[in-house]
């Protein structure tokens, strides 16, 4: 195995792993008191937990100097921290208004908008069998969303699809130029998501307190994410958009699985076509990740 082939392996294994960390978001949220009436104090926590990991990260690699990388952002920047606090924002009110099973798999349509917007922003091109790959995983997503459209609310369905859109534009903005600092990005996606929940905090003239044990969640959850965008963002560079986020996809199976299994106390069963439909998802997310001889270009080089 040669350098570029070793390096687009542990890519892979990047975006893996990140994929798994943020499986375990469901079944956190799921261990919250009271989660509907916690939706923004949550957020607000989590955001400045996502933030603080970020910072310590850039602070390591760049020591006092790790200001100048937020002056670094530009738009590209900007665009994929709103992007990203979008996603934050609707996932957790998918997530506590429908089955987890729903807002995941709803979530799986990132990499088909993702590779539209690819092709129309970054003129990327997707390999036939990442076309294909797709393709088994939109069959999939559809089993499993027409059993969460008559199961699940449909706030918590269109707010689950929000997620996805908002995810898919900071995938493509991590491609976008090779000048943005990504940590930068992720850490001002956590501080404007805590900015804006204590402002409609504030608003509703509630506080941000909450029971303990959903801070300790939120800051849980908070460190998954962090972690995770930290690997995902590293291993962009060596995958279309399109493909990243269709690798990323093990946390929508994940996801579900945690809910599910009762060794974790949730038991939130999923439906025979769930079932069904995420084994179709595993088996595009195999196909597309182990079932060719990957040639990767390396189209950006982060500098953080």
């Amino acid at each position: 195995m040669n350098m570029t082939e070793t390096a687009h392996f542990k890519a892979l294994f990047q975006v893996l792993t990140a994929g798994t960390l943020w499986s375990f978001g469901a079944l956190t949220i799921r261990y919250m008191v009271d989660p509907q009436n916690y939706r923004w104090q949550y957020l607000f926590f989590r955001g400045l937990t996502v933030a603080a990991i970020l910072c310590i990260c850039l602070i390591a690699k760049d020591g006092s100097r790790f200001l100048y990388s937020f002056k670094r952002i530009g738009m590209p920047g900007v665009v994929g921290a709103s992007g990203l606090v979008g996603a934050f924002i609707c996932f957790i009110w998918s997530i506590t208004l429908t089955t987890a099973a729903n807002t995941l798999f709803l979530f799986a349509s990132t990499p088909f908008l993702a590779a539209f917007m690819g092709i129309a922003i970054l003129k990327e091109k997707i390999r036939p069998f990442t076309w294909a790959a797709m393709i088994v995983a939109l069959i999939g997503i559809t089993v499993m969303v027409i059993e969460g459209l008559e199961t699940g609310s449909v706030l918590g369905t269109v707010t689950g699809f929000a997620a996805a859109c908002g995810f898919s534009i900071f995938s493509v903005s991590l491609r976008w130029r090779k000048e943005t600092p990504q940590f930068a990005t992720v850490a001002l996606a956590g501080f404007l998501c805590a900015i804006l929940t204590a402002s409609i905090i504030f608003l509703h003239s509630d506080t941000v307190l909450m029971p303990d044990r959903n801070i300790y969640l939120s800051m849980v959850h908070g460190t998954l994410i962090g972690v995770g965008l930290i690997l995902f963002s590293l291993g962009a560079k060596y995958f279309p958009a399109a493909e990243l986020n269709l690798l990323s996809l093990v946390e929508v199976v994940g996801g579900v699985i945690w809910v599910y299994l009762p060794i974790f106390g949730i038991n939130e069963v999923p439906s025979m076509l769930t079932v069904v439909g995420g084994f179709i998802v595993t088996c595009a997310i195999i196909f597309d990740s182990v079932g060719t001889r990957l040639k990767p270009e390396v189209v950006n080089v982060f500098r953080n």
